[in-house]
């Protein structure tokens, strides 16, 4: 990766909560922020207030942190360019993006999840649009991170993947501070699978929490999970050993128990009665697992492998199942082997 690329104006490229969390912990770190918002409130709520009002309420935000509705004018001129956009409209926005970066500016990428129509993981997404510029330094980030704590400077840990060994080095050195370590592999299969459907397990999870079911079920729910997300992910290619490290069973615990989770809570709500279409009517922010549960299920069908958490969890999201039927269903398998 070119020295540049550590070098101190960073495009933060989606201002929800988790994008404005890393804006503030990198301008925190010394980099000159621009922080794209899709919503022009968001970035007057931003400059104005220093305070993402819509998103991230009640963090007072660095001033090194500017922020803009205009892409091109958040691109320009940057060392690095961290995208942490929705899972949906990932592509879409790259495209947006492509004509306004610096030649050769390396990218992380930073949003978890599947996108739908093609089943492909954010890095195969940015791989393919990326490819007709030739070799580009390409890091993804992934691991157990609440926006709100990380924003609030408590201690977190991350891993960044990528083929690269220089890039992911370069974007381990421009992430890493006093409160926030990250580490590097190449597993960026593994990474890319764990962080997509650990959201899925969550739903699960809250669903569970809803209904009562105690901790032995939480504990049940987020151990087979874990092995439904490395049966896929090694069937795509990835490194058992990923799936024991932050982006999978970390990342897994966190949004399967932690209150901040926002696909814990959805399964939660699903839980209490309330249908998928009222929940999300109710919210702007996204539960990254509703998309990344319909794109899952096929992938695994597609993949030849069985998900019959991820399966149960689509029922009650799209079929109209109910959850206490769903988990009913689960407990009711036919007896296996531990290992199958």
């Amino acid at each position: 990766m070119p020295e540049r690329a550590v070098g101190r104006r960073v495009a933060v490229v989606g201002a929800g909560s988790w994008g404005t969390a890393l804006a503030h912990h990198l301008a925190g770190c010394g980099h000159e922020i621009r922080l794209w918002a899709y919503e022009p409130e968001v970035a007057d709520s931003v400059n104005g207030a220093r305070e993402n009002r819509l998103f991230l309420p009640g963090v007072a935000l660095h001033a090194g942190i500017r922020a803009s509705a205009d892409l091109a004018a958040g691109l320009a001129g940057c060392g690095a360019a961290l995208f942490v956009t929705p899972s949906h409209v990932a592509r879409a926005t790259l495209r947006a993006a492509l004509p306004h970066l610096p030649p050769g500016v390396p990218l992380l990428v930073a949003t978890k999840g599947l996108e739908t129509d093609s089943l492909q993981t954010m890095a195969e997404v940015f791989s393919e649009e990326l490819s007709p510029l030739g070799p580009h330094p390409l890091a993804f980030v992934s691991g157990p991170s609440f926006a709100r704590e990380v924003a609030a400077g408590l201690p977190t840990a991350v891993t960044v993947a990528s083929r690269d060994a220089a890039t992911a080095r370069a974007a381990q050195e421009l992430l890493s501070s006093e409160s926030f370590r990250a580490y590097t592999t190449d597993d960026v299969v593994g990474v890319e699978i764990g962080g997509a459907l650990k959201n899925v397990v969550a739903i699960a999870a809250g669903i569970g929490d809803g209904l009562g079911l105690g901790n032995n079920a939480r504990s049940a729910l987020i151990t087979r999970g874990l092995a439904e997300m490395a049966r896929l992910g090694v069937a795509r290619g990835a490194r058992p050993a990923t799936f024991a490290g932050l982006a999978g069973l970390g990342d897994l615990v966190l949004t399967c128990t932690g209150d901040l989770s926002r696909n814990r809570s959805l399964g939660m709500a699903l839980a209490s009665g309330r249908t998928l279409g009222e929940i999300q009517a109710a919210t702007r922010t996204v539960a990254e697992g509703v998309r990344t549960t319909a794109a899952a299920v096929r992938l695994a069908a597609a993949s030849g492998i069985e998900m019959p958490i991820a399966t149960q969890v689509h029922r009650v999201l799209f079929e109209g199942a109910s959850p206490r039927a769903a988990l009913h269903e689960l407990m009711t398998r036919s007896l296996k082997d531990e290992t199958g």
